[in-house]
């Protein structure tokens, strides 16, 4: 059987763990050529060793512009095009409104929301016509998570991107949609909130689970491959129903 990404090349940004790990190696398993980006050289050398298939991490920061211009110029040396980008990278903490500091504010806007503009931006010239960006975001796009709230603003700016680059690329007919995850078991979860704080997550979801980056992945997959050929400028979610009831 066909795999639904042969011979597609693919990047996914913030890919060392998590939802972007589990995204790399789906596409990876599907065909695609992956390149990784992470911070920590460490840990991205051990997201590439188990996946494999090839796949090519390479490190950065996508709040620094020059890590992202190395990132493409490699690209360009090894691959030469881009047919999916996957902006994942990505971080998340509480901000008590009251007490929220610039370094917090910039933080999260500095990574998430810049970081993501120019991780889209540099690549224009790599992507081909015709190809597919993910913007993945989350469900604090339109929730009012306390003690989230520039987390929650974030990704509603990445919502409005994937309008609006929808837009600003149709001459090119690339494809820009948004993933929506909603509370996801990663690595990351666990530090961040208590065992009772976990299961009032599973509690709101009608499925009455986490998801896992196994169904962020799957849904990923039919973002960057044909079987979502005429779609662009939605937000999926995947969430168990827990922003939809």
């Amino acid at each position: 059987m066909t795999r639904k990404l042969e011979g597609k090349i693919a990047l996914v940004t913030g890919a060392s763990e998590g939802i972007g790990f589990s995204i790399a190696q789906h596409f990876a398993e599907q065909g695609a050529r992956v390149f990784l980006t992470g911070r920590r050289q460490a840990q991205l050398d051990a997201a590439v060793e188990r996946i494999g298939h090839g796949v090519v991490g390479i490190r950065g920061d996508v709040g620094n512009l020059d890590d992202l211009d190395h990132l493409y110029r490699e690209i360009q040396v090894q691959a030469g095009r881009l047919d999916i980008v996957v902006a994942n990278a990505a971080v998340y903490e509480f901000g008590k409104f009251g007490d929220i500091s610039e370094t917090h504010f910039d933080k999260i806007f500095d990574i998430n929301v810049r970081g993501t503009l120019f991780s889209v931006q540099k690549a224009l010239p790599l992507l081909v016509d015709g190809g597919s960006v993910i913007l993945v975001g989350s469900i604090a796009s339109n929730k009012g998570y306390d003690q989230f709230s520039v987390y929650n603003a974030s990704k509603s700016a990445i919502r409005s991107f994937a309008r609006g680059w929808t837009n600003d690329l149709r001459d090119r007919k690339i494809r820009v949609n948004s993933l929506a995850p909603g509370h996801t078991q990663t690595p990351g979860l666990d530090v961040l909130i208590t065992p009772e704080h976990k299961a009032q997550m599973i509690a709101v979801a009608p499925l009455d689970r986490l998801a896992t980056g196994d169904d962020l992945a799957k849904a990923a997959l039919f973002l960057a491959s044909d079987d979502s050929a005429f779609i662009t400028g939605v937000e999926l979610y995947v969430d168990g129903g827990a922003a939809q009831v």
